[in-house]
């Protein structure tokens, strides 16, 4: 990820992060107000902010291009949709597998996420299904697959919370 760098050395109230990239105020804010609504307007963020609408711009540009935004996307009600079911699923692999078999569970119909992790499983999937039928092939095609080991499915009984913007 090439760092983001400001128009000018260091700028005021500028907070260094990891990966040498530079935030400074307006950069927090034009990330935080993209994360409420990604089809906000350059120029409605600037009024907003009080600036104009090529800073916004040139700002936004250089967060794609520094790969810190990397799409754009709607957050949408699942249950809405008729995904009642949400499923979180241990995952143990063969060993140096890991890989190919998480990009392939990354590909399963309803799945969200899948992230490798440490501890007794090696990766943790959460997927989204209609019915109790969709989620029962689910399980039973991973178990199937060649170099899963194991697979322990829990079955969400309520979403607390469910929101990946970041606190900026």
């Amino acid at each position: 990820m090439k760092p983001i760098v400001p128009s000018h050395d260091e700028r005021p109230g500028a907070d260094r992060h990891p990966r040498g990239m530079i935030l400074d105020k307006l950069d927090t804010r034009i990330m935080a107000r993209l994360q409420v609504d990604g089809r906000v307007s350059f120029r409605q963020m600037a009024q907003e902010f009080g600036t104009s609408t090529s800073t916004i711009s040139s700002r936004v540009s250089r967060f794609e291009k520094a790969g810190v935004v990397t799409g754009y996307s709607v957050a949408i009600n699942s249950e809405s949709l008729g995904y009642d079911l949400t499923a979180v699923t241990e995952v143990t692999v063969s060993r140096g597998k890991l890989p190919l078999t998480e990009t392939e569970i990354a590909n399963l119909p309803g799945v969200c996420a899948v992230y490798d992790v440490t501890g007794e499983y090696d990766a943790m999937v959460v997927a989204k299904f209609r019915s109790r039928k969709e989620l029962s092939s689910f399980a039973k095609g991973l178990l199937a697959m060649p170099f899963v080991e194991r697979a322990n499915t829990h079955v969400v009984l309520a979403t607390v919370k469910e929101d990946f913007r970041l606190p900026l």
